[in-house]
């Protein structure tokens, strides 16, 4: 099965997100231009780099989240699955 990286975006206090993004690991550098610009924007505005992820690429590592950020606007996860 194919590695995945995660980017769920919610309101805070809010159980579900208001926009998820599934990205196949292999492909992150092609998506990174395809994401929608509120999640480009909400990454940029924390210094999130999504490249940066590709070094899970091919690692058996632990799953699950890798960062979540909280801010008064927006409660940002992502995750390796």
């Amino acid at each position: 099965m194919m590695q995945t990286i995660k980017i769920h975006i919610s309101r805070p206090g809010k159980a579900e997100p208001d926009t998820k993004v599934t990205i196949p690991l292999p492909m992150l550098k092609i998506s990174e231009r395809l994401l929608p610009v509120k999640i480009k924007q909400s990454l940029d505005a924390e210094g999130v780099k999504i490249t940066e992820l590709e070094a899970f690429a091919g690692h058996k590592g632990p799953k699950g989240p890798v960062i979540e950020i909280e801010n008064p606007n927006e409660k940002i996860s992502i995750l390796v699955e």
